[in-house]
């Protein structure tokens, strides 16, 4: 379902995630640890280590069996290292054909353009490869470069979800966005 490599930039492909990934997942949140704070969860300290890592990968590798999930990571080439992430969550096939996207970007690589180039390859998945109709989005309200980001990939906002996720400490309100991919018959 996620095996083919774009490439981004000349430096950064967008790989499927594998079980290999743990040690620099790890190397990657925790050089991110601040970055991505606002935005994420609390997390646990056994995310940010190799074998914190590992587990979630099991965890990942289960629900893409089970076709609810597909992840990739941004990798840049010049450094070996994780560059970022994307994933479709709840994939739902049937009648909805839908799934949530989310994605985050390296600090050091923000601003190269690499989470619309990111979202525009996986929204083409999402497309072409698993037949969806459409993919949904969440930001915070103020997070307002992931908005553009979204803008800029052709997504439309619909709406507001009051205490939507519980994001840094606190049930958070989130601006909801979507793309229509398609118009085919399920």
């Amino acid at each position: 379902m996620t095996t083919r490599t774009p490439r981004l930039t000349e430096a950064v492909v967008l790989r499927p995630a594998s079980q290999d990934d743990a040690g620099a997942l790890a190397r990657a949140y925790r050089r991110n640890r601040a970055h991505l704070g606002p935005w994420d969860p609390v997390r646990p300290e056994s995310f940010y280590t190799p074998e914190g890592q590992a587990e979630r990968m099991r965890a990942y590798e289960e629900e893409h069996e089970a076709g609810r999930t597909a992840r990739w990571y941004l990798w840049d080439e010049g450094t070996g290292e994780v560059a970022g992430g994307v994933s479709l969550n709840g994939i739902s096939l049937g009648p909805l054909r839908s799934a949530a996207i989310g994605y985050w970007i390296d600090a050091g690589q923000v601003g190269r353009g690499l989470a619309a180039a990111a979202v525009t390859a996986v929204c083409a998945v999402a497309d072409g490869r698993l037949g969806l109709h459409r993919v949904e989005a969440g930001t915070l309200l103020d997070n307002t470069a992931s908005q553009r980001v979204l803008a800029k990939c052709g997504f439309e906002e619909y709406g507001l979800a009051r205490d939507y996720l519980h994001i840094n400490g606190a049930w958070r309100d989130h601006r909801l966005f979507q793309r229509i991919l398609n118009d085919r018959t399920p």
